[in-house]
């Protein structure tokens, strides 16, 4: 994805890290609940590695459909009755499952938006080929022009969610970094707050994700 070898691998540590201590917490967590959701964050991380360095083009279908239904898991668990204390229980925590659900349908967008990159780029390739061959009739030269036209209309619209989901998990990094420096190590009600570990990693997730929507910009 990234031309630049130093950002990628340096990428792919902080995802294999992150995915790393999601699969650590999920092999500790005591609840059914919390070793899916940890799982799902590591299965995430390691899929979007496999993002970086365009691996695995033949299961796009299918991680789009994984990381669909987390999306959808983690939807109803922040709109779950509060009967339900196993699963997001609290304004803070349906905040956290809210925030979980949107970044697994990113991450969705993502690679959806990756496979169909590649055909428009093929598309504008076509078009300015088939310009140059029958530049002598101006029939095709004309039916080029409109080509061109639609395959940047194509484009602009296509870096719209891209350039959208940019912003939106920069403004998650910087909140993530100020939460960070907020957190104590108390408890409300028997619940422990995230550590500074825990927001630590989140702003490193969310910066990545702004990185790889940003490269889908240009």
């Amino acid at each position: 994805m990234f031309h630049i070898p130093a950002l990628t691998w340096t990428l792919t540590a902080v995802l294999l890290i992150a995915g790393s201590y999601h699969l650590a917490q999920a092999v500790r967590a005591r609840h059914l609940t919390d070793r899916v959701n940890n799982t799902l964050h590591a299965l995430m991380n390691t899929l979007m590695t496999a993002m970086l360095w365009n691996l695995g083009p033949s299961t796009l279908l299918a991680q789009i459909a994984i990381l669909a239904g987390a999306a959808l898991w983690f939807t109803l668990q922040a709109v779950a009755r509060p009967e339900f204390k196993l699963l997001c229980a609290g304004n803070q925590g349906r905040l956290k499952c809210a925030y979980h659900s949107l970044t697994m349908a990113a991450a969705a967008t993502m690679i959806t938006l990756m496979t169909t990159h590649t055909p428009t780029a093929a598309a504008t390739a076509t078009g300015t080929g088939t310009t140059t061959t029958a530049a002598g009739t101006h029939t095709t030269h004309h039916g080029s022009a409109y080509t061109t036209t639609d395959t940047t209309t194509t484009a602009a619209l296509g870096n719209t969610p891209a350039i959208a989901l940019t912003l939106v998990f920069a403004a998650a990094a910087t909140t993530f970094l100020i939460l960070r420096h907020r957190t104590t190590t108390t408890t409300h009600h028997g619940r422990k707050h995230p550590t500074r570990t825990e927001h630590a990693l989140e702003a490193l997730g969310a910066t990545t994700m702004a990185l790889m929507f940003a490269t889908m910009t240009t």
